[in-house]
C-alpha cells in the first residue's frame, strides 16, 4: 500500500511540474513586475481556453500532491 502511494506521489509530482512549466508567464520584464500585479488582480482579463485548463489542472495536481505527501510521511511514520 505504501508503495502505491509512493508511485502515485511520483506520477503527481512529474505531473505537477510539466504542467507548471507549460504555462506562460505573467509578466514580461520589470513593467510587468510592477503594474502586472494590480492588473492581475483587480483587471477584467479572465484566462481562456488552455490557460485556464492548466491552471485547474496545476490546482488539482498541486492539492493532490499535498493530500499523497501527507499519506506517505503518516505511513512512513
Amino acid at each position: 500500500m505504501e508503495m502505491l502511494f509512493q508511485i502515485l506521489l511520483v506520477i503527481f509530482s512529474i505531473g505537477l511540474i510539466a504542467v507548471v512549466l507549460l504555462q506562460k508567464g505573467k509578466s514580461a520584464g520589470l513593467s510587468g513586475a510592477i503594474s502586472g500585479g494590480a492588473e492581475h488582480l483587480f483587471g477584467k482579463t479572465k484566462a481562456r481556453g488552455m490557460d485556464l485548463v492548466l491552471q485547474r489542472l496545476t490546482v488539482v495536481l498541486a492539492a493532490g500532491f499535498i493530500i499523497l505527501a501527507v499519506i506517505v510521511a503518516v505511513l512512513v511514520k
